[in-house]
């Protein structure tokens, strides 16, 4: 008996051997960070093969070969198209080629996955098209995109500059011609060069980066100046243009098998067209503009102007443009060029600040779609310790010439319909653009009527243009941000003396107050020729005149007033300007927001100049 059990047991252990040791199946509890790491796990997230392209190498026995030797498996994988299985081989082939490249380095990999992605999201037979909710159209678009640019970039470094030209390369199946598309790469009249893909880079300093997911990359481009003066004059030599890169494979699937591709190389403007047609599918452009405007600003001298533009450096050492005229330095200048069909933002910075203060509030109006077709951006820099009355000069002349320079048959209606955005001491030079002064400021320099007057010729010609003003024809809307229309307490204490003293004025205004003290007998009543710290004082007799000139009635007021902690808005003030300062009628909108006096970067002040700018677009 003892030995028929033993007889049995050896059997069962050899049935077993036999066999094999199958695994135990069935289910236990995991986390949902443990599902939802399996479920999205991809090349692009970790670098490993996400679930379908793991089934589909299991399916294959190729997993373990996958590991061993990647290009034997990715040349068994490519050795097997054709079959019906082929949509699941070429994600495969995509991911694989992909994360292959990114371990070895060799770029031919970055193209060959670009081109297996573009073959899987655009087959020859249409009925094998992804569906809109594959989860794996979004995979092969990211894979896409980043490949094309790690495949074209010319050399190592923080900033990898892609080499677009035309040629021929090698890939692990055969050749990829590059071509160029027959308009070449341009911005208008401007050439574009130095291609950077801003898919690598981190933005700081800004709350929301706005990328819109589609097909193509993200990249920023140096913008030539174009050769005509009219328009080099207003545009930064540091201009930096976002562009969509696209590499358009022509027949993928056949080039495969022939082992000879062919791509075209193609710029796109997302803003302008967002949507890009490919294979008659309308197939939304892939950008990142909150990148592009961040990269614009990495270094620039704008965030050292602030108090030295007060202090009297002249803006031109800080700001050029691309054009060697630069028109004696007006101050304004585009973030790109010119754009018919669209209405100019002017944003004026105020006191001791510069332009970069308005990145945050650009940065959400590009980020809207609507908005960023609709409108663009200009903006005015100036030495802020400067004369009101001459500011709001330089910036009005500036605004007379871009329109002359743009639009010279004035054909473009959205260009008459200009917003311009003012902060503190921006927003008095603003509204020096849309009041008709009369003799009103004259009559606080001189009880002798301006013609009477004994003044040099080319000192009577400043003060005509400065102090004689009349509304802007092109300017439709102001928006006042903590605007001290009746001044400001700081500009009478202790800090509004220093300031003052530390103002060096231009000689030609220097020039000006020397003529202006010499005027005959008692109709001179200026002591000296005073700075915007004097002006902004609210004894100013400038500064209450001013306040009291209505605003042209074809002009549409807003204004957004700063007031510190949850007092009652009449008695409160944002540390620096008061509400009953800031306060002006008639406006279209007053919105009071708790922030302090810097307040053209906060939610609520953004937010309210969004509804204004959406309520522009609604008028007739």
């Amino acid at each position: 008996m003892r030995s028929l059990r033993v007889r049995v047991l050896i059997l069962t252990i050899a049935l077993a051997l036999a066999s094999g040791c199958a695994t135990r199946i069935g289910v236990e509890k995991e986390s949902a960070a443990e599902g939802n790491s399996f479920r999205t796990q991809s090349a692009l997230t970790n670098g490993r093969p996400s679930q379908t392209s793991t089934q589909f190498l299991f399916r294959l026995d190729l997993v373990e070969l996958a590991k061993q030797d990647p290009q034997a498996a990715l040349m068994q994988l490519h050795a097997g198209l054709g079959h019906e299985d082929e949509p699941a081989r070429l994600m495969a082939l995509a991911e694989l080629s992909f994360i292959y490249a990114a371990k070895s380095g060799d770029r031919a990999y970055d193209l060959a996955a670009a081109a297996y992605a573009w073959a899987f999201l655009f087959p020859s037979d249409r009925s094998k098209r992804p569906g809109r909710y594959d989860f794996r159209v979004a995979l092969a678009l990211g894979i896409y995109g980043q490949a094309i640019t790690k495949g074209l970039t010319d050399g190592e470094g923080e900033a990898e500059v892609l080499d677009l030209s035309a040629r021929a390369v090698d890939l692990p199946f055969g050749t990829l011609e590059l071509l160029i598309a027959p308009d070449g790469f341009h911005d208008g009249a401007s050439k574009l060069t130095d291609f950077v893909a801003l898919d690598g880079f981190k933005v700081y300093g800004l709350r929301n980066r706005y990328r819109r997911p589609g097909i193509g990359a993200a990249l920023v481009a140096d913008a030539s100046a174009s050769g005509d003066v009219r328009i080099d004059r207003w545009l930064p030599p540091r201009g930096k243009v976002p562009v969509t890169l696209l590499l358009r494979f022509d027949a993928p699937r056949q080039g495969m098998a022939k082992g000879a591709l062919r791509a075209t190389i193609e710029l796109h403007d997302a803003v302008a067209a967002p949507a890009i047609e490919i294979d008659d599918q309308e197939i939304p452009l892939e950008s990142d503009y909150s990148a592009a405007l961040a990269y614009r600003l990495e270094g620039s001298r704008l965030w050292d102007f602030a108090i030295a533009g007060f202090r009297g450096r002249d803006s031109r050492s800080f700001f050029q443009t691309k054009s060697p005229d630069v028109g004696e330095g007006k101050g304004l200048f585009m973030l790109r060029p010119y754009m018919a069909g669209r209405t100019p933002i002017v944003f004026v910075h105020g006191t001791a600040s510069s332009p970069a203060r308005w990145a945050e509030m650009v940065n959400e109006i590009l980020g809207d779609p609507e908005l960023a077709r609709k409108y663009q951006c200009w903006f005015f820099i100036y030495n802020t310790g400067d004369p009101i009355p001459y500011s709001a000069l330089r910036l009005r002349e500036a605004l007379e010439e871009v329109v002359k320079d743009v639009d010279p048959e004035q054909k473009n209606g959205e260009l008459r319909k200009m917003v311009v955005i003012g902060h503190s001491q921006g927003g008095l030079l603003a509204k020096m653009l849309v009041v008709n002064s009369d003799d009103k400021l004259w009559n606080n320099i001189s009880k002798a009527p301006f013609e009477q007057a004994s003044l040099r010729p080319e000192t009577r010609d400043l003060l005509r243009r400065a102090l004689f003003v009349k509304p802007l024809p092109f300017v439709r809307r102001v928006v006042f941000i903590a605007t001290p229309h009746r001044g400001s307490s700081l500009a009478s204490n202790w800090l509004g003396r220093i300031a003052n003293r530390l103002v060096r004025l231009p000689v030609n205004l220097l020039s000006i107050g020397a003529d202006l003290l010499t005027l005959k007998g008692s109709d001179s009543i200026v002591k000296r020729l005073p700075t915007s710290v004097d002006n902004m004082k609210p004894s100013n007799p400038f500064l209450k005149t001013l306040a009291e000139i209505p605003v042209a009635p074809s002009v549409h007021v807003n204004s957004i007033i700063a007031i510190k902690g949850d007092g009652p808005p009449a008695a409160g003030d944002d540390g620096v300007v008061a509400y009953r300062s800031a306060h002006i009628e008639p406006a279209e909108s007053e919105l009071i927001v708790h922030s302090g006096h810097s307040t053209q970067g906060t939610p609520s002040t953004i937010e309210e100049v969004r509804r204004i700018l959406q309520l522009s677009l609604e008028e007739p």
